[in-house]
């Protein structure tokens, strides 16, 4: 008999993952997860503290693969492939799905190099189309009127909130399909976290997002669906109005009303 969490979702995007099982030196950490993610939308994961959240995100790209001990079951399938086969070529999947982390990882490069590093590692650039890469992707992150004279200075002297967008200008300058948020504003200052929250809205319109994050106020703000998960089990999900006004589930409430895991 099939239980909730295995019944298969009907495809509404190019990423969809059933019956995932990861472990950690055999510390189960998700357990039989089924989620379709929409496409063009912001897709929202929550959950509280050590609830598998990251893991999910990371397993989406496979960077969890170099993790001790790691072990992996199911089917992650983006356009139609299981990305889990080992024969998986992992460069292009993760220019295909790229991934923003919690805390800004600028290079030691100048601005304008990190902008470039990721695609410079698919193909070579002239330097004519250096500068259009640059500053294109500057400007759909908002930081070209901020940095546009100074490109050729060092990526660090940004302040925190500058280096998360120009993290992002990277991602998006390799042109993926899927973006990977794992907690990209639990580091900046409320100014700066609300120019990120913008910048996801506007994204869907070309990318599907996939966001962790553990502030349930950011999740009401910026989610189109969300999927709630505890103790490495999907407990619900849904639309954001459906999921935050009428949810179905009795743990589904208590996390929402106390951040309380009851699972």
């Amino acid at each position: 008999m099939e239980t909730e969490n295995t019944i298969q979702h009907q495809p509404l995007s190019d990423l969809a993952v059933t019956n995932l099982n990861v472990s950690f030196s055999e510390i189960d950490v998700l357990k039989n997860i089924s989620i379709t993610f929409q496409k063009n939308k912001v897709n929202c994961i929550i959950g509280p503290s050590g609830s598998g959240k990251s893991t999910l995100l990371r397993s989406l790209n496979r960077i969890n693969d170099d993790a001790h001990k790691i072990k992996t079951s199911g089917t992650i399938h983006f356009n139609n492939e299981n990305i889990l086969q080992k024969n998986q070529d992992l460069t292009e999947l993760r220019k295909n799905i790229g991934m923003v982390f919690q805390s800004p990882c600028v290079f030691p490069k100048s601005i304008s190099e990190n902008v470039t590093f990721g695609i410079q590692q698919h193909r070579k650039l002239s330097k004519a189309e250096k500068a259009t890469i640059v500053e294109e992707n500057l400007k759909k992150v908002s930081l070209w009127s901020e940095v546009h004279t100074r490109l050729n200075e060092s990526g660090n002297i940004l302040s925190i909130g500058q280096q998360q967008r120009l993290c992002l200008a990277r991602t998006l300058a390799i042109q993926p399909k899927i973006i990977l948020m794992d907690e990209p504003t639990s580091s900046l200052d409320p100014l700066s976290t609300r120019a990120i929250e913008n910048l996801m809205v506007a994204l869907k319109e070309t990318y599907t997002v996939i966001l962790v994050t553990h502030d349930i106020s950011q999740a009401k703000r910026v989610s189109d669906h969300v999927f709630f998960i505890c103790n490495g089990e999907l407990i619900e999900e849904g639309n954001k109005d459906q999921f935050f006004n009428i949810p179905q589930k009795a743990e589904t409430k208590e996390y929402l009303k106390n951040e309380a895991c009851i699972c």
